[in-house]
């Protein structure tokens, strides 16, 4: 089976979007944010960026949430910023990303809106330096964030269907 991957920067609906198409699917879901160590929480939390270094034990941990679901399927969420970070989840298994994107205003309203997220808006300009678009070979689609969570999961379904 294969595992679909909601990437994005924060703020994007990763976890709108990622529940409601585990829960159309009938497959596990999980949030990627449950995988960082509290040293990667703590630094965001502070203002700082990860760095790759930071990064690479999460997107190993992730991989390996991947590798136990190739058999059932599943979702998990990943901001998946760069290539290489999605090399590492595909290490997992078979993956189909669904890249949410939209416009660097749209997303800082909806971070300066939420409540209870560690993720400062003031980070946001470092994600957005560092996202990669997916490239022509990479499984998946990209998602405005502007249209409705209920349209991206029906357009996603339909792509992710759709894949040969």
């Amino acid at each position: 089976m294969t595992v679909i991957v909601v990437m994005g920067v924060s703020g994007s609906g990763k976890t709108t979007v990622g529940t409601a198409l585990a829960e159309q699917l009938d497959v596990d879901y999980a949030e990627a944010d449950t995988f960082h160590p509290r040293a990667n929480i703590a630094k965001m939390s502070s203002g700082v960026p990860l760095t790759d270094e930071d990064r690479w034990p999460w997107l190993e941990s992730i991989a390996g949430w991947i590798r136990d679901h190739q058999e059932s399927g599943g979702v998990v969420t990943s901001s998946a910023l760069k290539h290489t970070y999605r090399d590492v989840l595909r290490s997992g298994g078979n993956v189909w990303v669904l890249h949410l994107h939209g416009d660097r205003e749209v997303l800082a309203e909806r971070m300066k809106t939420r409540s209870g997220h560690f993720m400062p808006p003031s980070l946001l300009d470092s994600q957005l330096a560092d996202l990669e678009p997916l490239l022509p070979g990479e499984s998946g689609m990209i998602a405005n964030i502007t249209r409705t969570p209920e349209d991206i999961v029906a357009a996603a379904l339909a792509a992710f269907g759709a894949r040969k």
